[in-house]
């Protein structure tokens, strides 16, 4: 090889190397607030992709609605004392009735619907099903007469398409009434979550979506602790008593109230603050990726042509449906705006 050619080599992967650099936690506080950007959105995308597979260790060992209580109440506590430390203050009387609803919609029926999911479908295939949101909010759109982008329409076929790839392989199991449980819980969290993102836009600007935040997880978790109290489900009379719950358990609300409920969302609002909007939503096609892999390394579940394909169908249509809404004019824009 000429002298020439490997310097030239040797330059590119020094500057390979050196773009890498941003990713090292050690030398992360000397780099500039793009690198911290960058770094924060890789946390967020390897750290979220993670609290599917922590959740399904967590459900193997006591029921899933309580675990989902457990984790909202103690990561809405955390966010609620910070923001009272700062000196924030509670919510006027007619705002209530907007965080209630979002707590309802965005943590105790979507988190806690695809937590339970998770009881009867596997971690990487839960992911999926949770990336598919904003084709509901298509969907949401054509029946309500809002006017949809073309391309969003196109995504929203392209996505189905994806998941019929990916439930190819799964007929036989729908067979197995637990299965479809699974998906059908899972895809009603879908729903919730579609109905909450667009009933926050509406009223996000009526109180701090922050300290709103940690008021929704809170009221969410009491809600569900309480429901698996009171209410004799299949589900729920199965509830553990604190005391005897095992130590794995503990372990992933631990981690999910850590990684995924505090340092997560820090890390995703410095991204979304200092780096471009459609960038710092990359997030959402990496999560399902890195979820399928934990699943498959940690949990053996099958990592099959089906779903490699479907997943990324799935994925590539979520990607136009976000892409068209957001190319849009800031007037011509559906209630969609920001998924």
């Amino acid at each position: 090889m000429p002298r020439f050619d490997i310097y030239r080599t040797l330059s590119q992967t020094s500057n390979s190397i050196r773009e890498l650099s941003v990713f090292n936690p050690l030398t992360i506080h000397r780099k500039g607030t793009k690198a911290k950007a960058v770094f924060a959105l890789a946390m967020v995308c390897i750290l979220w992709g993670t609290t599917w597979v922590a959740s399904k260790l967590g459900v193997k060992y006591m029921p899933s609605l309580q675990m989902a209580g457990i984790r909202q109440t103690l990561g809405g506590l955390c966010y609620v004392i910070f923001f009272l430390t700062k000196g924030a203050r509670f919510p006027a009387r007619k705002e209530w009735g907007s965080i209630v609803v979002l707590s309802l919609l965005n943590f105790a029926l979507t988190n806690g619907l695809s937590t339970w999911g998770l009881k009867h479908i596997t971690a990487g295939l839960g992911a999926i099903m949770g990336a598919i949101f904003p084709l509901w909010l298509v969907v949401i759109g054509l029946f309500s007469g809002s006017k949809t982008p073309a391309r969003a329409i196109i995504g929203l076929l392209i996505g189905f398409a994806g998941i019929c790839i990916i439930f190819g392989e799964h007929l036989q199991d729908f067979f197995n009434p637990d299965f479809r449980f699974g998906i059908l819980i899972s895809l009603a969290a879908t729903w919730t979550w579609a109905f909450g993102t667009l009933y926050t836009k509406r009223k996000a600007a009526s109180f701090n979506p922050y300290f709103s935040l940690g008021l929704q997880m809170l009221i969410a978790g009491v809600i569900l602790l309480v429901f698996t109290q009171l209410v004799n489900t299949p589900e729920t009379k199965s509830a553990v008593p604190f005391t005897a719950i095992p130590w794995q358990s503990w372990a992933a609300v631990a981690y999910l109230v850590i990684f995924g409920s505090v340092l997560s969302f820090i890390a995703y609002l410095y991204a979304l603050q200092h780096l471009p909007t459609e960038q710092a939503s990359i997030y959402a096609y990496v999560n399902p990726i890195v979820a399928v892999l934990l699943g498959w390394l940690l949990f053996a579940e099958s990592i099959s042509v089906f779903i490699v394909v479907g997943g990324l169908v799935t994925l590539a249509g979520v990607y136009m449906v976000n892409k068209a809404f957001k190319t849009l004019p800031a007037v011509e824009q559906p209630e969609a705006e920001g998924i």
